[in-house]
């Protein structure tokens, strides 16, 4: 009943997230959190370093995924000891890789990308798993098989991905074609629902010009069927189906990143398939082969929910999850395209 409990009250959590971030998050006021004063200008007014409400929900995303990764490897009996020695050297490739990856396909200096990191990702976590085990040895490392693991990463990344898609929701980027160039059933299903984003520093403003036209909830859509992929995920993880939790988790998100490219307006790269959907695509046959050389067997004790939560319940693990959420945030919250000016003044009648 556990297991149904915490799916359930996940789900309840999220869906109330959704509710208020698909109506507050396209206006003006939710891009910029704070602007951080760094120099002072001729005119004595100070130059203003922002920090974007991208990236508070960035590390938000971040650190929730790697919160469940914790937990669903403690499920397994795998320590947080443990499981950090796997996840470090993954974290330390795929955190740059994300802007990395960026540059690369979108030839642009400040921009980033999920979608290239976690394929990064996939394909150095079951060697990476197997490097782990033979550092642990064989008796140590034994709950880290590299199908169980690998379920568990694509999972957490479907939770990542569809939390991090309210942060391009906040900075207006990752934006839909405009409601009127969609076909006929799409303009009937979400003409509706579509977003109207306010601001003209929201990337959909300085890129196409595009400020209060609407546009298909592209990013809304991709967070509802990633997160409710990666519930179903998770509930066929707890129930020992780690080969089920695996699969769907990558078809669903895989398929799903390929095709709702062709549903976005921003630069996606070049050519008739964007780099990004080759990644996408590759992930699938590439994951597939994994779970195939990597079987489970032998398995003694399924998955315990409630174990999973004390390995989470360290003091250590939580210290580390604010850390990294700190991190992420200046990596991806201290805007670059953005720049603010600032005066301070004395409010006399309150002196």
């Amino acid at each position: 009943m556990i297991n149904e409990i915490f799916v359930l009250g996940l789900a309840g959590v999220y869906g109330v997230l959704l509710f208020w971030a698909c109506r507050s998050l396209p206006g003006e006021k939710w891009q910029i959190a704070c602007a951080i004063p760094t120099k002072k200008d001729e005119t004595g007014h100070w130059q203003g370093r922002n920090v974007t409400y991208y990236g508070i929900f960035s590390a938000n995303a971040l650190a929730l995924s790697l919160a469940m990764i914790f937990m669903m490897l403690g499920s397994l009996r795998v320590s947080a000891g443990k499981t950090l020695l796997f996840m470090a050297p993954l974290l330390l490739v795929c955190i740059p890789a994300s802007s990395l990856v960026a540059r690369w396909v979108e030839k642009k200096p400040a921009t980033l990308t999920i979608g290239g990191a976690s394929f990064v990702g996939l394909i150095l976590a079951p060697w990476l798993v197997l490097a782990t085990r033979a550092i642990l040895g064989d008796q140590a490392g034994a709950g880290l098989r590299v199908l169980p693991v690998m379920a568990c990463l694509t999972v957490c990344y479907a939770f990542g991905e569809g939390l991090g898609r309210l942060a391009c929701v906040s900075f207006g980027c990752c934006y839909g074609k405009p409601i009127s160039e969609c076909p006929a059933l799409i303009q009937k299903l979400f003409g509706g629902l579509a977003f109207r984003f306010e601001g003209h520093t929201k990337k959909i403003a300085y890129e196409s010009g595009w400020e209060g036209r609407p546009v298909l909830p592209v990013q809304a859509i991709t967070s509802v069927i990633y997160v409710g992929t990666g519930l179903l995920g998770l509930y066929l993880f707890l129930l020992d189906y780690f080969s089920a939790a695996f699969y769907v988790s990558l078809l669903i998100t895989g398929l799903w990143r390929a095709y709702s490219e062709t549903l976005r307006a921003d630069y996606r790269g070049k050519g008739k398939l964007s780099a990004y959907q080759w990644m996408a695509l590759a992930s699938i046959p590439y994951g597939v082969c994994v779970g195939l050389l990597f079987p489970v067997h032998g398995l003694l004790n399924p998955p315990d929910a409630e174990l999973g939560f004390l390995a989470l319940w360290n003091p250590w693990v939580l210290i580390l999850l604010q850390a990294l959420w700190l991190a992420i945030l200046v990596h991806s919250g201290a805007s670059k395209v953005t720049a603010s000016t600032i005066s301070f003044h004395v409010v006399k009648d309150k002196t």
